[in-house]
């Protein structure tokens, strides 16, 4: 089987993502790296398992979140869709089968909040851990130099943010973000302006999976 360690190794991969992370810096968007996908990858695995995923889904899953932002390789503008072509047909040419690779297809296709829906558990666990990423590493460093006037919201979202976490709690079944916000830098009310519909699209995907979704925002409980 095709492994997600595999998967990093690949030379092609290596290129197109060096190219889409040069694309969104150029755009000035915040960090969708190595780093963004790595984290998104071990999450959507993290989430898969607790769940009652099998080793192999989970394998699938950790591959879906390393893969999913290559799209922004083509464009920002529908990379969702881009992305899970591309996917598709770099995981067949590593020898993936077909069927697997679709999966992941499916799961990276849907993995935006403008179009996205959670179709399968794969889906469901990736859309999950990508949304859950709200950290001020992903502020470009020529950025965090700015006033708050200065910077845009999705900077000032993510600067705030000092830590985030997604887990599934055993004892309750729910799956928690838990984000801790410096609301010096940024109001929480900025939180929802900009992750209401992603928070929305978890929500959804928690209960294709079974589960509630809940949002804790330092220590205070909001769904």
């Amino acid at each position: 089987m095709i492994t997600v360690a595999d998967v990093k190794n690949d030379a092609e991969v290596k290129a197109i993502m060096y190219m889409a992370e040069s694309q969104i810096e150029a755009l000035g968007f915040t960090e969708h790296s190595v780093r963004h996908s790595s984290i998104v990858s071990r999450w959507a695995g993290e989430i898969l398992q607790k769940v009652g995923g099998d080793a192999h889904r989970v394998e699938l899953v950790k591959i879906a979140g390393y893969l999913h932002d290559i799209g922004n390789s083509v464009n920002r503008a529908g990379h969702a869709q881009s992305g899970a072509l591309l996917a598709y047909k770099i995981l067949t040419r590593m020898g993936m089968n077909y069927r697997d690779a679709a999966e992941i297809m499916t799961a990276i296709g849907n993995h935006d909040e403008v179009e996205g829906l959670p179709v399968s558990d794969i889906t469901s666990a990736l859309i999950i851990a990508d949304k859950a990423d709200v950290h001020k590493s992903r502020v470009r460093h020529n950025t965090t130099r700015m006033s708050m006037a200065e910077q845009n919201i999705h900077d000032r979202v993510n600067l705030a943010a000092e830590r985030s976490r997604v887990d599934v709690h055993p004892d309750t079944g729910e799956i928690v973000l838990d984000i801790q916000i410096d609301t010096e830098k940024c109001p929480v009310m900025d939180y929802f302006e900009i992750y209401f519909n992603r928070m929305r699209l978890c929500s959804r995907a928690a209960a294709f999976l079974g589960k509630k979704f809940s949002l804790v925002i330092n220590g205070v409980r909001l769904s």
